[in-house]
C-alpha cells in the first residue's frame, strides 16, 4: 500500500517541502485520521474538523516554533498536534499516559502555552509578543480564537490592552457561530452582520480597537488562506483576521449536529453514525438530575431562574431554557458575569441557580467572594464535573472547590451522595436561604435508578449516619461515599460511615460523637486534602483534643486527591493515582483493622 502524504510529516518542515497545490491533498488526509482515531477512541471532534485547512496553512506559512502559535482551548488542535511530530502517538490521546487533549508545553515545543479553558490565548500571545520585542527578537505571534471565546471578557481585556500595545500580534477569530453550543450575545449578531456585508467600515469594532482588520473570508479555501496568511506575516502591529469556518467540516453528521458531535464518543467512521446505546434502565447522569429536578422546581415556583455560562447542554440548564425559555439565560463564556448577573438577581428576591462547572467556576472567585458571600446573597451555586473528571484531564477536574470555598465565610458548602439527595439539597436551597449554598456533583451517572422521590427540606448542615461499627470510622462527603457503602457492604466490615453532606456548616456534634467512640477516623473526599474535609476534620480534632481525652488518641487517615496536578486517564485510573479507589480503601481498613 502506498504511503499517504500525510505519513511522510513529521514536523512543520516536512509540509513546507509539499507544493501548495498537494496541500489540498494533505488537508483531506489529515481530516480523515483525525475521524478514523476519533471515531474508535472519542475526543473532541468537530472544533478539529472546522480548522483543518487553516492549522495547515499557519504551519505552511509561519515559521512554527519560533513564530509562536496559541489556540484557544485545545478542542480545536488536533490537527496541530498531528503536524507537529505527534501523529504516531496520536493514537494514545487522552490516555493515560498518552498525549493530553489539549495543548500543553511540556509535551510539545508547538505547545507555545497550555489551554484547557478558553479566552486566554490573546492576552498569552500579546505577552509573548511584548516579551520578544523587549527582547529585541523578530518572530511572529498568532492567537487563534474561536467566535464564542471571544466574545469572553478576558478576551475583551486582552484586546482592549493589544490594540494600544504597538505589539506584533495576529489574531486569528475562527468564526462558525459555535462554541460547544451555539454562540450567544450581540457580538454573534454582530460577526453574523458582518459577515452578511451589512456592516461599513466605519462602524467595526476591531477597527475601533485599533486593530488592522481584515475579512471575513472562506476558512475551507486554502489558496486564499495561504495568500492572506503571506500577507499578514508581512505586516506589523495587531491584527484581527476573521476567518470562516463550518464545525464538523468533512463529516456531513457533524455538520449538521455540531452540538452533539462537539465530543460525539464512540461512532462509525464512514457513515458518522454515534453507536447506539440503551441508557433508559440506567441510573440518569447527575447534570440530567440537575436538569430535571431545576424545571420541576422552576414549576412550582415562579422565583426561580436558571443561568449558565455557554454549557446548557452539558450542564442539562437546556432543558428549562427549552421549558421556561423566558427564566433560564445562557450568558456565553462569561463566568465571571454569570455569577455577578446571579448576584444582582437575587437582590431582587428571585432564587438564582447558577450552574457552572467546578473547574471554570474558578476563573469567578472574587465575585463569589466580593459579590455575593460578602453580601450574603442567596446564589445557588451548582457545581457540575466536581472531582476527577476523566480524560480531559488537568485543565478539567474539579478538584478544588471543596477547598477554595470553604475559606469563604458565610458559604454553605453540600456535596450530595446520591441523586436522591441531590435532589433534596436543590429542592432545600429553592426554599429559601440566607446564605450562598455551592452544591457540587461529578461528571457521570449515579447509582439510583428509582432517583425521582418526593422531596424532603433538609437541615443545613446536617450529616448522615449510614451504619454503625466499632474501631474504625469513614466519614465521606459526595458520591464517593456510595463505593464506601458498597464496600463495607460487599467485605462484610464492622466499620461507621458517616456521609457528612455538607462541608459548611459541618456536623461537629457527629464528627465529636465519632471521636469519642472510634480509634481511627479515615476521611475520603473527592477533592484536595489540603483545605477540604480531611484538613476540617484535623482542625475539629485539634480542639476535641483540649476537650476529652480520649480524642488524643484516636489516628486520622486523610484519603483524597494529593497535593499535586492529575493528569488525564479513565477516571477508574486516576482514582488508584490518588488512593481513593475501592482497593486503596480496603487495603487502608484491613491494616487498620
Amino acid at each position: 500500500m502506498s504511503e499517504t502524504l500525510l505519513e511522510t510529516i513529521d514536523n512543520p518542515d516536512d509540509l513546507k517541502r509539499f507544493r501548495e497545490s498537494e496541500l489540498e491533498q494533505i488537508a483531506q488526509e489529515l481530516r480523515a485520521f483525525i475521524i478514523e482515531i476519533v471515531a474508535a477512541k472519542e475526543g473532541h471532534l468537530g472544533a478539529s474538523l472546522g480548522v483543518v485547512e487553516l492549522t495547515i496553512a499557519l504551519h505552511y506559512v509561519f515559521n512554527t516554533p519560533d513564530d509562536q502559535l496559541v489556540w484557544d482551548v485545545g478542542h480545536q488542535a488536533y490537527g496541530h498536534k498531528i503536524l507537529t511530530g505527534r501523529r504516531d502517538v496520536f493514537h494514545t490521546n487522552r490516555d493515560l499516559g498518552g498525549i493530553s487533549g489539549f495543548p500543553k508545553r511540556s509535551e510539545s515545543e508547538y505547545d507555545t502555552f497550555g489551554t484547557g479553558h478558553s479566552s486566554t490565548s490573546i492576552s498569552a500571545a500579546l505577552g509573548m509578543a511584548m516579551a520578544s520585542a523587549l527582547k529585541s527578537e523578530d518572530r511572529k505571534h498568532i492567537a487563534v480564537v474561536g467566535d464564542a471565546s471571544i466574545a469572553s471578557g478576558m478576551a475583551f481585556e486582552a484586546l482592549n490592552h493589544a490594540g494600544v500595545s504597538g505589539a506584533d500580534l495576529l489574531v486569528i477569530l475562527n468564526d462558525n457561530a459555535i462554541g460547544i453550543d451555539p454562540s450567544v450575545g450581540a457580538l454573534k449578531y454582530y460577526l453574523t452582520k458582518t459577515k452578511s456585508g451589512k456592516e461599513t467600515g466605519n462602524d467595526n469594532i476591531f477597527e475601533s480597537l485599533n486593530f488592522d482588520y481584515s475579512g471575513p473570508i472562506d476558512g475551507h479555501d486554502l489558496p486564499l488562506l495561504l495568500s492572506e496568511l503571506k500577507r499578514q506575516k508581512s505586516l506589523k502591529g495587531p491584527r484581527l483576521l476573521h476567518v470562516r469556518t463550518v464545525k464538523g467540516k468533512g463529516l456531513k453528521q457533524a455538520e449538521i449536529d455540531q452540538v452533539r458531535y462537539h465530543a460525539p464518543g464512540k461512532f462509525d467512521k464512514i457513515t458518522g453514525e454515534i453507536q447506539a446505546s440503551d441508557s433508559s434502565k440506567l441510573p440518569p447522569k447527575f447534570q440530567d438530575v440537575f436538569g430535571h429536578t431545576i424545571v420541576e422546581l422552576a414549576q412550582e415556583n415562579e422565583k426561580i431562574v436558571g443561568i449558565t455560562p455557554a454549557m446548557p447542554t452539558g450542564s442539562s440548564m437546556k432543558m428549562m431554557m427549552e421549558a421556561l425559555p423566558d427564566r433560564a439565560f445562557d450568558v456565553g463564556i462569561a463566568e465571571q458575569h454569570a455569577v455577578t448577573l446571579a448576584a444582582g438577581m437575587a437582590t431582587q428576591g428571585l432564587v438564582p441557580f447558577c450552574n457552572v462547572y467546578s473547574t471554570f467556576l474558578q476563573r469567578a472567585y472574587d465575585q463569589i467572594i466580593h459579590d455575593v458571600a460578602l453580601q450574603k446573597l442567596p446564589v445557588i451555586f451548582c457545581l457540575d464535573r466536581a472531582g476527577l473528571v476523566g480524560k480531559d484531564g488537568a485543565t478539567h477536574h474539579g478538584i478544588f472547590d471543596l477547598a477554595y470555598l470553604n475559606c469563604i465565610p458565610d458559604m454553605i458548602i453540600a456535596a450530595p451522595m446520591d441523586a436522591v439527595e441531590m435532589r433534596n439539597m436543590m429542592f432545600t436551597a429553592s426554599q429559601g436561604l440566607e446564605l450562598p449554598i455551592a452544591i457540587r456533583y461529578p461528571r457521570g451517572r449515579g447509582k439510583i435508578v428509582n432517583w425521582k422521590q418526593p422531596f424532603k427540606k433538609l437541615e443545613i448542615g446536617s450529616s448522615r449516619l449510614l451504619r454503625k461499627g466499632e474501631k474504625i470510622a469513614v466519614i465521606s462527603i459526595g458520591p464517593v461515599g456510595t463505593m464506601i457503602e458498597e464496600l463495607l457492604d460487599q467485605e462484610n466490615l464492622a466499620c461507621t460511615h458517616l456521609d457528612m453532606r455538607f462541608l459548611k456548616p459541618i456536623d461537629q456534634k457527629a464528627i465529636e460523637s465519632i471521636f469519642e467512640n472510634h480509634e481511627h477516623v479515615i476521611t475520603i473526599e473527592d477533592g484536595t486534602t489540603i483545605g477540604g474535609l480531611g484538613s476540617v476534620i484535623c482542625d475539629l480534632a485539634a480542639g476535641f483534643n483540649k476537650a476529652f481525652a480520649k480524642a488524643e488518641t484516636v489516628k486520622i487517615h486523610k484519603l483524597g486527591i494529593p497535593d499535586q496536578f492529575i493528569e488525564h486517564g479513565p477516571t477508574a485510573d486516576l482514582y488508584k493515582i490518588a488512593g481513593i479507589d475501592r482497593e486503596s480503601v480496603l487495603k487502608l481498613i484491613d491494616r487498620l483493622l
